[in-house]
């Protein structure tokens, strides 16, 4: 398994929109706007492969010069279980780490939020309705 950083606007980003959109937005029956995806073009984008195909991908955004909020983490139906999610969550960390953050902050859907823990995660507050699902704040200092 390859692990890269995806430029933004590139085919692999469109990929990576195309991935996003099977696993977390049409099963919720909603679509990303333009106005979501132009502010994407400041994102750290990342991608786990096998050869030409994703697997999984995650992006990383700018809270505040120490925290950063992972978001839009996917990886494909069939793959599920088998060291992908993980295997992005290290490389998200070292990226942050290596950027100078300290802290990765995300709102993790209720069903994710175990795998979070086990990546050393902890919920903050209480469970909330985000894009009509159950979520929670977590977060790790790094």
């Amino acid at each position: 398994m390859a692990l890269k950083i995806i430029d933004y606007g590139t085919e692999e980003y469109k990929q990576m929109l195309k991935l996003r959109d099977e696993i977390l937005r049409k099963p919720l029956g909603l679509h990303f706007s333009k106005d979501e995806l132009e502010k994407e073009k400041q994102n750290m984008h990342m991608a786990a492969y096998e050869e030409d195909r994703m697997l999984g991908c995650c992006m990383l955004v700018e809270e505040d010069p120490e925290t950063v909020r992972l978001r839009q983490m996917a990886v494909v139906n069939d793959v599920q279980g088998k060291g992908i999610g993980r295997a992005l969550m290290q490389f998200a960390e070292n990226l942050a780490r290596d950027r100078g953050y300290k802290k990765i902050t995300m709102h993790a859907r209720k069903d994710a939020s175990g795998f979070y823990e086990k990546m050393g995660y902890k919920r903050k507050g209480d469970e909330f309705q985000e894009i009509t699902i159950p979520h929670f704040v977590m977060e790790k200092e790094l």
